[in-house]
Order: C-alpha cells, then sequence, then structure tokens
C-alpha cells in the first residue's frame, strides 16, 4: 500500500511532533512515522518522568504558538537559579525579578510535552501519525524521497525529515557522518524528596567530576541530573547510601535527600552531524546534534531547528525537497548549534580542572561576573532564548 504525502517526518518525539504541527498549521499533509507506541494520556496519579526538560521562553513560545503550551500538565516554573562551585566558594545567582521577568524557565517531563504535542497534531486533518513501524528501506530520486516499512507500506512524499533521535535510522541511510566526543561521564537522574522544597530554584553544582543540578517540580520535590565519571560507582550504592552521597554531592543545600525514586542512567557524548540536510532529507534535534546537558539546552536547540525549518518551508513556494532550500535551514542552524556545543564542553573542561590557580580563577570569574548585572543579564537572556532573531514560530505571539 502507498500512502502519498507532501513530508514524511520520522521519530514522533517531541522534536518530530512540534515540527509535524507547524507544517499542518501551514497546510502541508505529514506523515508521522514513530517506533514506538502512541503517547499515553496524561495520569495525575502518575509518578513523573524521569527524564525532564527546562524550556526556555523560546521553546515556550513555540509550544504555544503550537497549541500545546496549553494542553500541559505538571508545569513547573523556576525564578531563581544558582549556581555553585565545588572546588571554591564562588557561585552565581541568577533571579527573574532582577530581568523583570515573571520565570526563568519551566519544567517539565518529555512525556508530558510529547502527549501535548500528540494532540496538537491529532486536531489537524493534514497530520497522520503512524506508530510501532520500523523502517526496511529508505530511498531518494530526483522526485521523491520513499520509504517503505517492514510491513510492505510505502510513504512517498518530497521531502524527509529525520527526527529520529541520536541513533538515526534517516541519517544512517542518507550516509551523513557523525562527529563525536565521548564525554567519558554518564548521567544518573531520578526524582528525590529533600528536607527543603525545591521553592522555584534550579540548583547546579560543579563537582569535581561533573555537575549536578536539582530542578524543581510542581510537588516540591527535584528532578536531579547527576552528570559523573563514578556513575558506575554511584548507581551500585544501596538506597541509604545514594540518598548520603547526593545529599554530600550537593552540599546539603536543601537538607538531607530523604527519599528517590529508581534510578536511571545514560552515556554522555557529544554528536554533530557534518551535515543536515542533502537533496530531499532533512535533520533536526538530536539526529542532527547532542550536547552536553550541563546548561539543560538540548532540546531547546532542537526546538529552534524546528522554528527554523517550518519557517524555510513556509515561507517558500519551491519543492521543499530542493537542496538549495533546505540549505537555507542548515546556515541558519548548523553555526549557532556548533557555538553552543562548544561552550558547553568548554565549561565542562573548566570547571572539571582542579588545578589550584585555575580553580582560583575559576572562583575569581564566578564571583565578578555575579556583581556585574549587565553581563549576568545578557548571558541569563541568551539562555533564555529572548535574545537575537528568532523564527516567527519561536515568538511571543500569545502573550
Amino acid at each position: 500500500m502507498i500512502h502519498r504525502y507532501d513530508i514524511t517526518i520520522t521519530g514522533g518525539g517531541m522534536t518530530g511532533l512540534a515540527l509535524a504541527c507547524a507544517l499542518g498549521q501551514q497546510g502541508k499533509k505529514v506523515a508521522v512515522l514513530e517506533a514506538g507506541p502512541t503517547p499515553a494520556p496524561f495520569d495525575p496519579a502518575s509518578e513523573p518522568d524521569l527524564r525532564v526538560v527546562a524550556l526556555n521562553r523560546a521553546s515556550q513560545s513555540l509550544l504555544e504558538n503550537l497549541g500545546a503550551w496549553q494542553r500541559l500538565r505538571r508545569i513547573s516554573s523556576f525564578d531563581r537559579m544558582h549556581v555553585r562551585d565545588a572546588g571554591s566558594s564562588a557561585s552565581i545567582g541568577f533571579s527573574a525579578a532582577e530581568l523583570g521577568e515573571p520565570d526563568l524557565g519551566h519544567i517539565v517531563e518529555n512525556r508530558l510535552i510529547q502527549r501535548a504535542l500528540y494532540e496538537s497534531a491529532a486536531a489537524l486533518d493534514s497530520v497522520d501519525w503512524f506508530d510501532s513501524i520500523s523502517i526496511r528501506d529508505l530511498g531518494v530520486d530526483d522526485h521523491d524521497a520513499v520509504i517503505t516499512l517492514e510491513d510492505g507500506r510505502v510513504f512517498t512524499s518530497r521531502l524527509i525529515v529525520g527526527a529520529d533521535g541520536r541513533f538515526s535510522r534517516v541519517r544512517e541511510a542518507a550516509g551523513i557522518t557523525v562527529h563525536s566526543r565521548d564525554y567519558q561521564q554518564q548521567a544518573i537522574i531520578a526524582t528525590v524528596e529533600t528536607e527543603q522544597p525545591s521553592d522555584r530554584t534550579a540548583w547546579q553544582r560543579f563537582l569535581p567530576d561533573g555537575v549536578l543540578a536539582f530542578l524543581p517540580l510542581t510537588d516540591g520535590r527535584s528532578s536531579i541530573v547527576w552528570s559523573s565519571k563514578r556513575a558506575e560507582e554511584i548507581l551500585a550504592l544501596d538506597d541509604e547510601a545514594f540518598l548520603h552521597a547526593l545529599g554530600e554531592a550537593f552540599d546539603f543545600h536543601l537538607g538531607a535527600v530523604l527519599d528517590s525514586s529508581a534510578r536511571a542512567a545514560f552515556p554522555l557524548i557529544g554528536r554533530h552531524a557534518q551535515h543536515y540536510v542533502k537533496p530531499r532529507l532533512a535533520l533536526i534535534g538530536d539526529a542532527a546534534h547532542t550536547v552536553h546537558p550541563l546548561a539543560g539546552q538540548g532540546v531547546n536547540l532542537g526546538f529552534m531547528d524546528v522554528a527554523e525549518l517550518a519557517d524555510v518551508l513556509g515561507k517558500s513556494a519551491r519543492d521543499p525537497g530542493s537542496l538549495m532550500l533546505l540549505r537555507r535551514y542548515e546556515r541558519a542552524r548548523r553555526g549557532e548549534n556548533t557555538v553552543m556545543q562548544k561552550l558547553m564542553e568548554g565549561f565542562q573542561l573548566l570547571f572539571l580542572n582542579n588545578i589550584p590557580p585555575l580553580a582560583g580563577l575559576r572562583g575569581l570569574g564566578l564571583t565578578i561576573t555575579d556583581q556585574l548585572g549587565p553581563l549576568k543579564a545578557t548571558m541569563m537572556r541568551y539562555a533564555m532564548g529572548t535574545m537575537g532573531d528568532l523564527p516567527p514560530l519561536a515568538q511571543n505571539r500569545l502573550r
């Protein structure tokens, strides 16, 4: 059976569904092919997902413009951020009040964002969802891109967009080289309860072997992301020892850690595709790039890929698979994503280096930056996605 669409998106995660909504709003006929099941409806009695993201203002605007923000549940806003260096007494603090903003961002569970975007896509007649699929073959010619599934179904379109994650099948089939860097760390994630509630504050502490973040949840608990070279050792601890080690690593800023969910971990590897586009093919999100999570910018970069690609395709009446057209998207995004990746790697190297003179200079730099209001405000506005020339979809239309 042959299915004909304007654009086929492989991957029904957050970025794939966001692009489907954006293109569907433009009236393009879009197919979303997802290897997993349909995202489950929200269950208010469910425990928070271990995987959460910190959405900046640009991502919030994108979700609002797609009609997904209004469908989200358990949104935890934070209006303060504290960054501390375990190798010195230095720290830096950010406040929404200092910027004249209502908040600095929002912590939201991955699966709830995916579900909200799925509901927005389902409301569009021009978007079709296909789940539990397995791709057998992918081919491109002068006129069409063709995906053949293991069950024999065939999808033809003018453009295929790979939104299928860091192990992208589309990227592999297109023969696009990926430059990788193993950070020699794993990120441990869990939901924890502390003596003192998180109180709308995001915390980050740079440790000798990694970075520890405590992100506030709506019920006062915190979602932790502990990037460490000792992850295997930490994961092997029993529950009591883990709670104590976590509290100690956090310097007990919220008191003792009282309880923790099950723990999970994943290796941290930076990846960047040599090319984002080929004729009739484009990559977005983790299929194109992954960065170290120390600043929580991964999904925000992916959503800006979505906004830019949607803008490029929406402004042109040309064939959406045209390489000349797709290169406009690549030029707009590859440089910015490279800068963010290198910036995160630079921060990691700076804070994981405990040579005394460097540690002293690092602490001095944090202290001085904390006292320089304009510089600090610029740093925060950049992280919030409120600076620069944003694509229309990432601009505030509703607030």
